[in-house]
């Protein structure tokens, strides 16, 4: 390949039937928001991850505002929420005028910690303040431990919101990520395992909060013969021509998945055997797309994560830190946080250690040895991956 080429984190990858969808929009002229496309694809995101309904909207970001707003959530509530993810997850948090409480990681799934999630509870039910929902995040395609996190939100009585924007294909426990909860959240932004270039999903077996969703999404234009309006209302749906390229990517999920999960096999094939490497796990009885290849460096081994990462950008690969925990945030100064432990605070080490590598689904083999060959020689180890990658 191309030395001056840049290997990507995570570009998009067409199936090639995403403009046959286009065309019918086209040809129907169901250009504009809504049409067959966006009922269909509606349909068969419900179908494929096993829930009642959904409502597609423009963004992921939209769509957790939309859950939020379900569960009543409003000025001076609370939502505990995750604290190791994208500022997405907890901006609509804000813009209902409620606050967030960030929850830290437990160390095998990197995602909520059960244990920092109850002491949250139990503080909360103590000054009789109780948060409206818990919004739970599926961090790179690993299920959080639900088991335990439902639990602990039954006993407290307070919803699940479920943001599996980056484990679409993922499972837990034979269950799809984002149907464990009362909502279910799926992204499809050009960087995510399936895309419409930008756009989300609402998930959710409550089809009466999904009616209510699609109608606040839709402007809120009340039943009526003229523009009658009686709620604040969003211009969240997504156009015909997007669920269309959507429903052709999720044709191929599967293959998706399966081109994620071989590209995590061959890096750790190749690099788990490194001083201080390790990598992301996967919970038992859990099945994750492994939406982006993640590893830790322990600089204690002699290694600088910091130099890595510039060492892969010199040679045009895109590699990046894990998410910086939100209460580290300059937006989010002062709100409050639970640790893992009194003495752990598992977000903030898998912040300084972690980093993500290249894991598109349409990377080729080539592009995957000059990357794997690049981290070796950055150990001053000979090139052993000579593109042969199987």
């Amino acid at each position: 390949m191309n030395k001056k080429e840049t290997v990507y984190l995570s570009p998009p990858h067409m199936s090639g039937n995403e403009q046959k969808y286009i065309q019918d929009a086209f040809d129907s002229n169901w250009i504009a928001p809504l049409g067959p496309n966006v009922d269909q694809f509606e349909k068969e995101v419900a179908s494929s991850v096993g829930v009642k309904g959904a409502v597609a909207v423009n963004s992921g970001t939209a769509a957790i505002h939309l859950a939020l707003r379900l569960l009543g959530v409003g000025p001076g509530d609370t939502v505990l929420c995750s604290t190791l993810t994208f500022v997405a997850s907890a901006n609509p948090i804000l813009y209902l005028g409620a606050k967030p409480v960030f929850i830290d990681s437990e160390p095998d799934t990197w995602n909520m910690s059960p244990q920092a999630l109850e002491r949250a509870l139990k503080d909360a039910k103590a000054d009789s303040a109780l948060p409206k929902a818990i919004l739970v995040v599926h961090l790179y395609g690993q299920i959080s431990k639900m088991d335990e996190i439902l639990n602990i939100c039954n006993k407290f009585s307070v919803p699940v919101i479920e943001d599996a924007a980056e484990s679409l294909g993922s499972t837990y426990k034979g269950r799809a990520g984002g149907t464990m909860g009362e909502f279910g959240i799926y992204s499809f932004n050009g960087n995510k395992i399936i895309t419409t270039s930008g756009g989300g999903m609402l998930v959710s077996n409550n089809q009466h909060a999904l009616d209510k969703a699609r109608f606040w999404a839709t402007q809120a234009k009340d039943n009526a013969d003229h523009y009658e309006h009686s709620e604040i209302g969003f211009n969240y749906r997504m156009s015909n021509i997007l669920a269309g390229i959507g429903r052709a990517q999720l044709e191929v999920l599967e293959h998706r998945v399966q081109s994620r999960r071989l590209i995590f096999n061959q890096y750790k094939f190749y690099l788990s055997g490194l001083p201080g490497i390790t990598f992301m796990s996967e919970l038992e009885n859990s099945f994750s797309n492994r939406w982006l290849t993640s590893l830790l460096i322990d600089e204690s081994q002699g290694v600088s994560k910091c130099d890595l990462l510039n060492f892969l950008h010199e040679a045009n690969i895109e590699a990046r830190h894990v998410w910086k925990p939100l209460h580290l945030q300059p937006l989010f100064k002062g709100t409050a946080y639970y640790p893992h432990n009194e003495d752990e605070h598992v977000a903030v080490e898998l912040f300084e250690k972690g980093i993500c590598l290249p894991s598109g689904s349409g990377m080729t083999k080539g592009q995957q040895a000059k990357v794997i060959n690049r981290i070796l020689d950055f150990f001053s180890i000979n090139d052993i991956c000579k593109g042969e990658i199987i």
